[in-house]
């Protein structure tokens, strides 16, 4: 059996990816957007939100939770969720460090 092709690479840069796969949807970025809107635990409401079946939502939610970058906990039938700040910071500094590199002066890009 041969070698991974994510054996190749950093811990880091397979968490980055991970990540920014689970964003890499109109839908789940909507629902990040909504979650900073409402800047509180969302738990039924997001179906009526996006122009999506039920179903849909779930997966979509489903993905960004498995990601990290929401958590849902249960309160009696219904998963209320809100956004992992910690995962979120991992993102952002992520993006800080490259809009460093390109601002240095020494950054000579064609």
């Amino acid at each position: 059996m041969g070698i991974s092709k994510i054996d190749l690479f950093t811990d880091e840069q397979n968490t980055i990816a991970m990540l920014l796969k689970a964003l890499a949807h109109p839908a789940r970025i909507a629902i990040i957007e909504h979650l900073l809107k409402v800047n509180s635990c969302i738990c039924g409401e997001l179906v009526n939100e996006l122009p999506l079946a039920q179903p849909t939502v779930s997966q979509h939610l489903k993905e960004l939770k498995n990601a990290g970058i929401i958590k849902g906990s249960i309160e009696g039938n219904t998963t209320c969720y809100c956004i992992d700040k910690d995962t979120m910071n991992t993102i952002e500094e992520y993006f800080s460090q490259i809009s460093k590199k390109l601002k240095n002066p020494e950054n000579k890009c064609c």
